[in-house]
């Protein structure tokens, strides 16, 4: 690993060396002048510092184009994060999150936007001017030194001097729960111990903002999920503003405050995990966020009639016949078909637009669909199940294709006797949907 590149990962100022950071850090520079205020009480600059402080991160309209390409990496981009917060961007390759980080980090220019950190404005400031640490992929570490070497590093760089160093370097190695692996080389270490070295490392010079950029995609699942688990304890111990980017939708529904999903550039919304799953905004967030079955059903912009039944609608649904619903697995449930051979749902409407909705029957246990079991998932404590729809009418309505649908419930839910191949009959939960 090469000596530059370990270097960029410290682009940070210790809180520990305020004459150093006066003279380099507009963060720290700000506080120290906010604190001399002409004429101002010890009271008023204790506030303006506090207003300072509390204002977490801006991002606010900011565009990014790299040289020779065709779109923008980030188009009018805005995120705020809130002092002590871990917000997630996650988004598929190619979104801008990446991109996003580093912008913020200094290490890609911009060409319109604004960066505001604490309330001081970062824009055009240098990397190492802005007293934020970076974890990136490769862990970056250097090979010739010990793990304990490795974070003293960053304070050496500061000017902290060694036995200050060395103290605050053991202390971030407890931290991460590596206290007695402080002598161990980076060979001599796991890929999930020498990440935590890595953070360790980040978080010794005390920084204002902590990034964090797929720090975990190339460590196996357990350890994965070991490592956030980890990251998120710390983060939560020290109260760092923390922005970590992902593509793994698990990882950051796990660990974020806030969600900010991306698309083309830009965030197309962001949320806590829950309210982003259960209530997306768009058709991207709810295909991207979790399973989703595209269902057939017609809408009346606050309630939708779909397999027969009447449920409600998110904010932003559309209206009209034979619309695309959108129901996750787990607002679906399933029984044993009834015996009679219908086919169908009950359907007051009949036939719509290009869909024919209709084949009215009555089943003993209520309105739904019959299925066909395709498959059978087990997942622990969840089963999910693949079913595929028998009726005609809604294989013309998916455009000739059979109509799939997915179910999800916990295994003790799930009834006996069926299997690959059973007849069952799909009905929906009484859960808001989106209407596209």
């Amino acid at each position: 690993m090469s000596t530059s590149k370990s270097r960029t990962a410290i682009i940070v100022q210790t809180a520990a060396e305020q004459t150093i950071a006066a003279r380099a850090n507009p963060l720290q520079t700000t506080s120290m002048r906010i604190g001399r205020l002409p004429g101002a009480t010890d009271r008023s600059a204790r506030d303006a510092r506090d207003k300072a402080d509390v204002a977490g991160i801006r991002m606010q309209h900011i565009d990014k184009t790299y040289p020779g390409a065709l779109s923008k990496a980030l188009d009018d981009f805005n995120l705020d994060i809130r002092a002590g917060e871990l917000v997630v961007l996650l988004g598929g390759s190619g979104c801008g999150k990446s991109t996003a980080l580093r912008a913020l980090a200094g290490l890609e220019d911009i060409q319109a936007g604004r960066i505001m950190v604490a309330g001081c404005d970062l824009t055009g400031v240098a990397a190492n001017r802005r007293n934020m640490a970076m974890v990136f992929q490769a862990y970056s570490l250097f090979p010739h030194m010990t793990a304990l070497q490795n974070i003293e590093f960053g304070l050496e760089v500061h000017g902290v001097g060694k036995a200050r160093r060395r103290a605050i370097a053991q202390e971030k190695l407890e931290l991460v729960g590596l206290g007695d692996q402080a002598d161990k080389y980076t060979q001599q270490m796991s890929g999930g111990q020498q990440q935590r070295v890595a953070l360790a490392r980040a978080l010794a010079v005390s920084p204002h903002v902590l990034l964090l950029d797929e720090p975990l995609s190339a460590l196996d699942a357990k350890v994965r999920v070991q490592l956030r688990d980890e990251i998120r304890r710390i983060q939560l111990e020290t109260g760092t503003t923390t922005l970590f980017v992902t593509h793994d939708q698990e990882e950051a529904l796990a660990i974020a405050d806030r969600i900010g999903v991306m698309n083309h550039g830009r965030i197309e919304q962001i949320d806590a995990p829950k309210a982003l799953y259960q209530r997306p905004a768009s058709e991207y967030v709810a295909t991207f966020i979790g399973l989703t079955n595209r269902l057939p059903g017609d809408c009346d912009g606050r309630h939708a009639k779909v397999f027969g039944q009447w449920i409600d609608l998110l904010p932003g649904s559309q209206s009209g016949r034979a619309r695309v619903v959108l129901v996750r697995p787990e607002s679906l449930t399933l029984s044993v078909a009834g015996s009679n051979g219908a086919d169908g749902v009950i359907d007051s409407h009949g036939a719509g637009g290009n869909a024919a909705i209709s084949n009215a029957a009555t089943f003993l246990t209520g309105v739904g669909v019959r299925a066909r079991i395709t498959m059978i998932h087990f997942l622990g404590a969840l089963v999910r199940v693949d079913t595929v729809v028998a009726s005609d009418d809604w294989q013309r309505w998916n455009g000739g294709e059979p109509l799939s649908v997915t179910v999800q419930l916990p295994e003790n839910q799930l009834p006996a006797g069926i299997g690959i191949g059973s007849e069952v009959l799909v009905t929906l939960r009484q859960i808001p949907a989106l209407a596209v």
